[in-house]
């Protein structure tokens, strides 16, 4: 007698599997040429994807720096395809820091542990276990359904989306607008008596601050330590970097964190005092995390490199600096830079990228909002510039406006925008599940 084969398991059974395997990829991405070749991931999504028949190519910028690519074809070919993507890789992770070990993806505690659990293997697990069960299920979008797996998000995106971008560019051909990570996620408030309103808060990115990565340099007479050094190019860099750490950039409110701060206002029933930020930021707490970063430029030394023996005095000295500038802004913040500098530094871009926008008025945004208010009653979906970057910046370039938009209901206790990058990441089972029921109602309008 012939056994008949065990139903297929839907996409909110099987998305903390995924998450898990997916974090035991140790796609550890330390920059500048220090990394764990993506392409054994990579393989494992593309064997997902085409398991189901969407069939997908492994494209490499480099040996081993691998990004997965799919377009599946949608119901109506005048519709417009719609793009999901994100990274494979993660930063790396000290296991004698760890609860559990980083690349275990032990699920313990209701959450799946492990570098990438949040930033952002537990999204792609999301992406594929919706995709996976409708195609299964024969459901397909009005438009193509590109997706895109990629490399090197974490370094500059050079070997990951800009790669893609430019020399794979007849997959994104009609597109113009996508999702990825960094916003979608719920955030609950906290009543000035310490007690929880039933209400939550769901940014929704809608745009990112621009990248200024630099290399600052100064040079001065090589000798020995003993004796005087007027034009120390250690000196003169300490004196430099001293003086970008200490500036107090000016709060500059652009319309994407005016039409956050006004969200937030709305949904929290109170008023938010726009000359004092810093304190209203830290008034609200986790909701204040949402604009304390994005209200300003801001700009953090990074590095220093000096010299190789106690006693010499160096003819060169370097740092490299993270900028990070509004949009609109970009002119102003470098200006500035070179002013704090001094003519005995000079700088060089190691990575310069605009400030990305997508529109928070407009049908996509709305469907967004739509969907996470249908799956869960409490939502207030919010508006959110990033303070950070994301692949979005290489496909703006290319016409295509990403939305922040990774779902996920998430408890009270957990510091979710501190596990980016921090120690012990985790990432709830039945927040992930919770997120497949999201982006599938979001699909459906596509």
């Amino acid at each position: 007698m012939t056994q008949a084969p065990a139903p297929a398991r839907t996409a909110a059974q099987e998305v903390a599997e995924l998450c898990a395997t997916l974090i035991r990829f140790a796609t550890v991405n330390r920059g500048e040429g220090d990394a764990h070749p993506e392409r054994p991931a990579a393989e494992y999504v593309a064997g997902l994807l085409d398991e189901v028949g969407a069939e997908s190519v492994v494209v490499e910028s480099e040996p081993g720096r691998a990004s997965t690519l799919a377009r599946v074809p949608g119901t109506d070919p005048s519709a417009p395809a719609f793009l999901i993507h994100g990274h494979l890789d993660v930063v790396p992770a000290d296991a004698a820091e760890w609860t559990v070990h980083p690349f275990s993806g032990e699920v313990r505690d209701g959450c799946v542990w492990g570098r990438g659990a949040v930033d952002m293997k537990g999204t792609l697990a999301m992406t594929l276990a919706v995709v996976r069960q409708r195609l299964r299920e024969g459901r397909r979008t009005r438009g193509d359904l590109v997706l895109a797996f990629l490399a090197d998000e974490e370094c500059t995106g050079r070997l990951g989306s800009y790669h893609v971008a430019r020399e794979h560019r007849e997959f994104f051909t009609g597109v113009t607008e996508a999702i990825s990570e960094s916003g979608g996620f719920s955030v609950t408030p906290h009543a000035a008596d310490g007690s929880l309103p039933e209400k939550r808060i769901y940014p929704i990115a809608t745009g990112e601050r621009g990248t200024t990565w630099m290399r600052l340099t100064a040079r001065g007479t090589a000798g020995h330590g003993s004796k005087p050094a007027p034009d120390n190019a250690v000196a003169e860099l300490c004196h430099a970097v001293s003086r970008l750490a200490a500036h107090e950039w000016p709060v500059r409110l652009t319309p994407g964190v005016r039409a956050l701060l006004d969200g937030l206002a709305d949904a929290l029933g109170t008023t938010i005092d726009h000359d004092r930020l810093d304190e209203e930021a830290r008034r609200l707490g986790r909701v204040g995390r949402l604009f304390e970063g994005t209200i300003r430029n801001s700009l953090n030394p990074t590095r220093l490199d000096a010299g190789y023996k106690v006693n010499v005095v160096p003819g060169v000295a370097t740092a490299q600096v993270d900028g990070r500038f509004l949009p609109g802004t970009k002119e102003e913040f470098l200006a500035t830079v070179d002013r704090l500098l001094g003519p005995a530094v000079t700088r060089e871009f190691i990575n310069e990228d605009d400030a990305p926008s997508a529109d928070p008025a407009g049908p996509t945004f709305a469907a967004l909002a739509g969907a996470l208010r249908a799956e869960d009653p409490a939502a207030h979906p919010v508006p959110y510039v990033m303070s950070g970057g994301t692949d979005a910046k290489a496909f703006h370039r290319i016409g295509i406006r990403t939305f922040g938009f990774a779902p996920l209901l998430l408890g009270p206790d957990l510091d979710y925008q501190g596990m980016f990058h921090g120690v012990d990441e985790r990432v709830p089972v039945e927040g992930l599940r919770f997120g497949t029921r999201v982006l599938d109602r979001f699909l459906d309008t596509r």
